[in-house]
């Protein structure tokens, strides 16, 4: 089974009263840079900061009132952390949040505010501690990405964008699990086929892009990438043979153009967002994809936790 654009119409019924409908922002000053006319999807401005709460209150609101009671556990890098602490709160439940070391700071602290427990392992190790917990606590695990509950949460965004602006020719969005580019690839060539959707993934963790040459999920080795959101291994299989099918290409991005792409959106277009966020300008920069000057792209922003701290990097940064 998959998704589809009715599922996320009525994931989009389900979560319209918890989540804002994040701005569609035409940044004309960074046409010169990307060569086409560009816009943004400030999923940065949701309520927690990442689109990543569109996904996790559309399975959590389905539970039953039983099953919310009984707690809630979820793996996660940080945003979809923070996206559960905070339904589970609304919600008057508890949340475990399994984290790897490397998380940014201000991802865990933000989690704790919440209410929310957070156990710390490696980063390859987050599924089966969660799993662990949520055995022992006789609690309900909340899938990062590769659940269809999820994937069609996330794929209000899509919608959203058609909606703000019909005339969109094109949507880049970062991949990690896959998660956000199921569910925005299945709405936005529902709704206009014609329109093109790329996936940008850390040049580091190629797991879109090995897994489509190889016609399924592989896993690929775990590697550090300035993109701490974009840290899957393998791409879900409920999310992967959606992606592939609506995706006309996956693109792998050196650090070194996110990094130009971050300080871009930063100096330039004025969007404060985490690392991640920029991956799919960082394509356009490293001359993966190419524009015509008339093309309306919308970049999808998908997250802004990030620390004055992690901001210093950008100072040796050259664009």
């Amino acid at each position: 089974m998959s998704i589809s654009l009715t599922d996320i119409y009525q994931a989009k019924q389900r979560i319209e009263p918890y989540i804002t409908k994040t701005p569609l922002i035409r940044l004309q000053k960074l046409d010169e840079f990307l060569h086409c006319q560009v816009y943004v999807k400030a999923e940065c401005m949701q309520l927690t900061g990442a689109f990543k709460l569109r996904g996790a209150l559309n399975k959590i609101l389905k539970l039953s009132p039983e099953q919310i009671q009984c707690g809630i556990v979820a793996a996660s890098s940080g945003n979809h952390g923070r996206a559960v602490a905070y339904t589970a709160k609304m919600l008057g439940t508890s949340a475990t949040i399994v984290m790897p070391f490397s998380a940014p700071a201000i991802k865990v602290q933000a989690i704790k505010e919440l209410g929310a427990k957070v156990v710390q392992c490696d980063t390859s190790e987050r599924f089966d501690v969660a799993a662990r917990i949520c055995a022992e606590q006789h609690a309900v695990m909340i899938p990062p990405f590769n659940d269809e509950d999820i994937m069609a949460g996330q794929g209000t965004a899509g919608i959203e964008i058609l909606e703000q602006c019909p005339e969109i020719d094109t949507v880049v969005v970062p991949v990690s699990g896959g998660g956000l580019i199921s569910g925005v690839s299945t709405a936005v060539k529902s709704m206009k086929p014609s329109i093109k959707v790329y996936g940008a993934e850390p040049a580091v963790l190629p797991r879109y892009s090995a897994s489509v040459q190889a016609g399924k999920p592989v896993r690929v080795e775990q590697k550090k990438s300035i993109a701490d959101a974009l840290v899957a291994q393998i791409p879900g299989d409920l999310c992967f043979p959606c992606a592939a099918a609506h995706t006309d290409q996956f693109l792998d991005v050196d650090d070194t153009f996110l990094l130009k792409a971050w300080k871009l959106l930063l100096t330039e277009g004025k969007i404060l967002c985490e690392p991640s966020s920029a991956i799919g300008m960082g394509a356009v920069l490293q001359g993966l994809t190419h524009f015509q000057e008339s093309d309306k792209v919308c970049f999808l922003i998908s997250g802004g936790s990030v620390s004055l701290e992690q901001l210093k990097i950008l100072e040796e940064v050259t664009l």
